[in-house]
């Protein structure tokens, strides 16, 4: 089954959109010390042409992240996450839906959507174990996640 579009978790969104302003600004960005350049490269790489499909929960924790950056950088950030946003699908996940689903109280409301939107067709791209985990229990004949960090310095 060919893959339509990847869900994108936060940490990936913020490391895309911080990446696409410029390489350098990612050793700066408090939120991305655990990524290095070459891992912005790698994250290209494998989204490369396929469809991203955002979700109104992790847009939301994206801008937030992006915006405790001080300017000038901040409202390059936001007009680059703006740009992003013009050019992807966004997935509407109800938060009831998303607060009925089993891994609400422990992963939080914007993961449980993560979870309730993933298909085999439409898997989700995360560096988060657990989050990685909880959305590959929903896989039956394709995988419904990609844990980045198998992508990460190879």
């Amino acid at each position: 089954m060919p893959i339509l579009g990847y869900l994108i978790d936060t940490n990936l969104l913020v490391l895309l959109v911080v990446g696409r302003v410029g390489r350098e600004h990612i050793a700066r960005h408090r939120r991305l010390r655990a990524y290095t350049a070459e891992d912005y490269d790698a994250l290209v790489d494998l989204i490369g042409r396929i469809d991203l499909l955002l979700t109104p929960n992790t847009l939301t924790e994206t801008s937030n992240m992006l915006s405790q950056h001080r300017e000038p950088d901040r409202s390059r950030f936001l007009e680059m996450l703006r740009r992003l946003i013009q050019g992807s699908r966004e997935v509407v996940v109800s938060s009831e839906v998303a607060a009925s689903n089993s891994e609400f109280v422990r992963l939080g409301l914007t993961d449980a959507t993560l979870i309730e939107a993933v298909t085999e067709d439409t898997p989700l791209l995360t560096v988060d174990l657990d989050l990685y985990l909880s959305a590959m229990q929903k896989s039956r004949n394709a995988p419904t996640a990609v844990n980045f960090t198998a992508f990460r310095n190879s």
